[in-house]
């Protein structure tokens, strides 16, 4: 995840290189290591690079990586023809390699020739089955196919392989999201917070799962993961305190208010919506009257 720190001399990088002040290298640079997704600068930039033949060989053996660079962010623009000769000039100067393998299975991927992409894939699997950028372009080709119950089946035997891969278990759990598949996704979000417990977005993603899945379980534990995600961030979700409220009112209904639980947690609903009606104050007064009334519609319900 990029640091509002990072994000600044990015930006500032990009301003800088855009307005004519140079450093068109340090920026593509820093956009591959903070593994940000901005196409259509690094096509640019990288160009105007790599077309003047001093600024090219000024860069030694990083020039390769700048086409490998320049080639992914031409099929991202769909400029396929730069992509093209990016990608040949790489090949004769790598002829054995797989990396250039993949760029040109990529290179297929961005034409739509899916039936060679997919052909391309599964022979560098064949000679690298640990191959996780592969595994994952072909859970990309799958999802731009409209195929999702293919790209879940790569997803999951992906998962089987390599567990630790969080983004892999996050877009996981957001296709099951996507498709209404709230335990599966809610699986998801357990692997995650076990290997990851203070990632307070966890927390919350789990917490929406539960209080959608419903039923009286699922709402008393969602109740308690808004409550860790209020306590890793300093109390400052809105999300986690408006769940809080909607999950105490939910339950209290279920429950009739007979509950003991529920009634020390109908304190919590009080102390979560006060918090809400100042942070609304001071950042939204103009949304204080709604606010009001929503807070007082989930009371009066409850």
């Amino acid at each position: 995840m990029v640091t509002k720190t990072e994000e600044t001399q990015l930006n500032r990088l990009e301003n800088q290189v855009d307005n004519g002040g140079g450093g068109a290298w340090d920026y593509l640079s820093l956009v591959r290591k903070l593994k940000v997704r901005r196409s259509e600068k690094v096509l640019k930039h990288g160009l105007s690079i790599l077309n003047d033949p001093k600024q090219r060989s000024s860069l030694g053996a990083d020039e390769w990586t700048l086409y490998e660079q320049v080639a992914v962010a031409a099929m991202d623009c769909q400029c396929l023809e730069v992509a093209k000769d990016c990608t040949k000039v790489l090949r004769k100067r790598f002829p054995d390699s797989k990396r250039v393998g993949r760029l040109e299975a990529m290179l297929f991927e961005a034409k739509g020739s899916w039936e060679l992409a997919e052909k391309a894939y599964a022979s560098l699997l064949e000679d690298n089955p640990l191959d996780q950028a592969i595994h994952k372009r072909r859970v990309a080709m799958a999802k731009a196919q409209g195929n999702i119950s293919v790209a879940i089946d790569w997803l999951n035997k992906y998962l089987e392989t390599f567990m630790a891969d969080h983004d892999a278990w996050r877009e996981l759990a957001e296709i099951y999201v996507s498709l209404q598949m709230y335990k599966q996704a809610a699986f998801c979000y357990e692997e995650l917070i076990l290997s990851q417990p203070t990632v307070p977005l966890y927390h919350l993603a789990y917490a929406d799962v539960l209080y959608t899945l419903g039923g009286l379980e699922n709402l008393q534990t969602a109740k308690k993961y808004y409550a860790s995600t209020i306590d890793l961030t300093g109390g400052k979700n809105t999300r986690a305190l408006f769940g809080i409220c909607l999950c105490t009112s939910a339950i209290t209904q279920l429950t009739k208010g007979k509950s003991k639980e529920e009634k020390e947690g109908s304190q919590l609903q009080s102390l979560a919506a006060k918090v809400l009606e100042k942070d609304y104050k001071q950042r939204a007064p103009d949304k204080l009257p709604q606010l009001t009334t929503a807070l007082k519609s989930l009371t009066l319900s409850s």
